[in-house]
């Protein structure tokens, strides 16, 4: 069990392709070990994945077909398991990966017969498409642009491809702060390169509050409004020992220099800070907190409790990586990441399936539609109808 729990963790940063050389070696290993098993799916069941949702183009995908096809496989049907599902990925996908050099995402396959009924779906409008990169800057003197994918922006103090923003060094000292603000809304994402030369990455709908520049011996510190935003934080040993300081309602992240997530939706209780490298002190209300890496704190900013687990950081942060990564997840808390990526509500008609627990893996870059139609097949929800901003599920 110990052994299937560390695959399970050393396949899962070989997909978000995080994984040192040792560890690419032990996934190959485990590949080749699958390869002779029941476990590894026909060659017709590979092909049909590819056929399905290519990830790659047309010269990549014959070239790992003819691979796949030049390897002998035994003919058995692909695996699947219902709610405890604890992602396996399957061979399938982690085979496909090895070939294509960690270049293949597939949704999780899970470990029951899963039958390949075609999806009914009524609806009529067409299918919601993903997110993309979107956001509004709002500037010192009130006025907003808005940034998408394929605009440009230029100020005396950042510049954007439409992708992210990047604010420049100043090159003088200032005892002036003026401040920006983004906001991310539903169905976008965005990332900021602050001034000091921290990286953050924002989540759909997300609100941070940061200065154009830092003071320089003085601590820098920005504000998460709301949302979910991943810090790269410039150390300080760059910047004169200053340190490094995020609020979020009645919390305060103190950084030195780290990486590490926070999620802190309006319409969630708890905020969730979780430690990927370095250290930090989370200061709230009633105590201070110091987290080490894979730990996450969990903060009720209404009731001041908190308490601390060990985590999976890299399903914590695959949403940076263009990933959906669920953990016995009830279909309800699902729902809500999936309503702020696609900016649709979600209605259960049949009450009973809102606790029903999800656990796998899913790609951001798939229309609603296809990600529901991968729900249904997995036989969690019987159907459902999407009616231009809303999605009813039964």
């Amino acid at each position: 069990m110990q052994h299937d729990n560390h695959i399970q963790k050393i396949v899962k940063k070989f997909i978000l392709n995080q994984c040192s050389k040792e560890e690419v070696d032990e996934v190959v290993q485990y590949i080749q070990g699958l390869t002779n098993s029941s476990e590894f799916p026909s060659v017709e069941d590979v092909l049909a994945i590819l056929d399905e949702k290519p990830m790659m183009n047309e010269l990549d995908a014959i070239r790992i077909q003819n691979k796949i096809l030049a390897t002998p496989q035994k003919e058995e049907s692909i695996f699947f398991k219902k709610k405890s599902y604890f992602i396996k990925y399957a061979a399938a996908a982690v085979f496909v990966g090895v070939l294509s050099t960690a270049y293949f995402f597939k949704d999780v396959l899970f470990k029951t017969t899963v039958q390949t009924v075609p999806v009914i779906v009524k609806q009529d409008v067409k299918a919601n498409e993903p997110g993309s990169d979107k956001a509004i800057l709002t500037l010192a003197n009130g006025s907003q642009v808005a940034l998408v994918n394929g605009s440009s922006l230029k100020t005396q103090n950042a510049k954007s491809n439409g992708e992210g923003i990047v604010y420049e060094a100043q090159e003088r000292n200032t005892n002036a702060v003026n401040y920006n603000y983004l906001t991310i809304p539903r169905g976008g994402k965005f990332f900021i390169k602050l001034s000091d030369a921290t990286q953050v990455w924002l989540n759909s709908e997300t609100k941070i509050k940061f200065p154009v520049a830092f003071i320089e011996g003085q601590t820098r510190k920005v504000e998460l409004i709301y949302g979910e935003a991943y810090f790269d934080v410039s150390p300080s040993t760059k910047h004169k020992g200053t340190h490094f300081k995020v609020v979020s309602n009645k919390q305060e992240v103190d950084v030195i220099g780290t990486e590490f997530n926070i999620k802190a939706y309006k319409d969630e209780a708890n905020i969730y800070t979780t430690l990927v490298e370095g250290k930090v002190n989370v200061n709230m209300e009633k105590k201070t907190q110091r987290l080490m890496p894979n730990q996450q704190l969990h903060f009720n900013t209404a009731t001041s409790s908190s308490f601390v687990k060990k985590v999976d950081v890299y399903s914590e942060i695959a949403w940076k990586e263009g990933v959906f990564s669920f953990e016995q997840t009830t279909l309800k808390d699902m729902m809500k990441v999936l309503s702020r990526w696609y900016d649709v509500d979600f209605v259960f008609k049949n009450k009973t399936i809102e606790n029903e627990v999800f656990d796998g893996v899913l790609r951001k870059n798939q229309s609603l539609d296809e990600i529901l139609g991968s729900i249904k097949n997995f036989k969690i929800i019987k159907n459902y109808e999407i009616k231009e901003k809303q999605v009813i599920l039964e």
